[in-house]
């Protein structure tokens, strides 16, 4: 009687471990890619040919589940698919989660390897906000310099032409204070297809019913996703409602992708790390 017992704990810790092994394998993955295609005006006289973003947020650079090796592989995961351009959507800063931490340039070294004809556009999220409790992010200056080392563009309340398409870039809306009107005027005033990079999606409701296309992250998708209840908590004032994948509100259109690394802890069920493909077709 006593060895069924002992037989069947033992049964049961074996189970636990393989289950928390899965959690933990799934995390350290390689992402999915998924795909999207969206129609939008493009301006008078811009050639009319399809472009193509890749989608990258949330790497979160921290041990266990994520390293700089695993970042490499991603990165030419990316180059394959040959975008025109490459967004990065911020929470580039990782928990410590009792494996190798890296401090704000450590980070994002591994994005140094990007390349794409119409180059690579980032903005910062809230793990990349500099405090007092935050103390490896950087301050904005030293987030620009640290980005511009590697040949990349910080856009903080900002907006840049590449090809037809017209860049705004906000500030991370969980942290700092966002001058969406200011950014979208100076969209309006360069003109060209408008595309709204972010780091999460409650600036969605926030916008003005025009078309705009709005690329973000911070979800992760839930990290964890349970069968037939799906996802039940995002870190979102807005609970699930904008948990992940593609929305579509009046003449505008959000993206969340889940991003590639983890927050809290090193795992992930049902919501697989991913990169997103978007494609953006003249109408």
């Amino acid at each position: 009687m006593i060895r069924r017992i002992l037989l069947g704990l033992l049964a049961l810790v074996m189970l636990a471990a393989g289950f928390v092994l899965w959690l933990f394998m799934n995390a350290r993955a390689m992402p999915v890619v998924r795909r999207a295609e969206v129609t939008m005006p493009f301006p008078a006289g811009a050639p009319r040919r399809a472009v193509t973003i890749a989608l990258l947020t949330d790497t979160h650079l921290s041990g266990p589940d994520n390293s700089p090796e695993r970042m490499a592989r991603i990165v030419a995961q990316i180059n394959g698919l040959k975008p025109d351009l490459i967004l990065l959507g911020g929470d580039y800063i990782g928990d410590d989660k009792g494996g190798a931490i890296y401090d704000a340039q450590q980070s994002i070294a591994p994005f140094a390897g990007l390349h794409a004809p119409m180059g690579v556009v980032a903005v910062l999220g809230n793990h990349d906000s500099n405090s007092p409790s935050n103390l490896r992010a950087l301050n904005g200056a030293g987030w620009r310099d640290a980005f511009d080392r590697i040949g990349i563009t910080l856009l903080q309340d900002r907006a840049l032409a590449r090809g037809p398409l017209i860049i705004g870039g906000l500030k991370d809306i969980y942290t700092r204070r966002v001058n969406i009107k200011g950014t979208l005027k100076k969209m309006h005033k360069m003109g060209g297809v408008p595309v709204i990079l972010s780091h999460g999606p409650d600036i969605f409701p926030q916008l003005p019913d025009e078309q705009l296309l709005v690329l973000v992250g911070h979800t992760h998708c839930g990290q964890i996703a349970f069968p037939y209840w799906g996802i039940t908590y995002v870190p979102s004032k807005y609970g699930t409602r904008y948990a992940c994948g593609l929305y579509r509100d009046g003449k505008k259109t959000m993206i969340v992708s889940g991003g590639v690394g983890t927050s809290s802890a090193p795992v992930r069920m049902l919501a697989p790390p991913d990169i997103w493909m978007v494609t953006i077709r003249p109408e």
